[in-house]
């Protein structure tokens, strides 16, 4: 029912709560309840805005992750199981 995703030590800093891979693995897991959420409760528009502005702060620091850490970034898309957002 709801799809958690488990924190994998090799793909996530260990020790480092404050790190923008941590902070994208938590904001994912954010994403999937608030999704399952909404499933059920569609017209909750409070929690449809809480989706966005997670889903913004997510996209805004997988473009940073791109550009400084590449390699990072990619695996973290591949483990997480979500796509990348497109630069421009």
């Amino acid at each position: 029912m709801d799809k958690k995703i488990s924190l994998d030590s090799s793909s996530i800093r260990e020790g480092n709560t404050g790190s923008v891979e941590f902070q994208i693995f938590r904001l994912t897991n954010r994403v999937l309840k608030l999704t399952s959420h909404l499933k059920l409760h569609s017209k909750d528009y409070s929690s449809q805005r809480g989706l966005w502005k997670v889903l913004g702060k997510r996209k805004r620091l997988l473009g940073y992750l791109a550009e400084n850490d590449p390699i990072w970034y990619e695996e973290l898309i591949g483990n997480l199981g979500i796509r990348g957002s497109k630069r421009r």
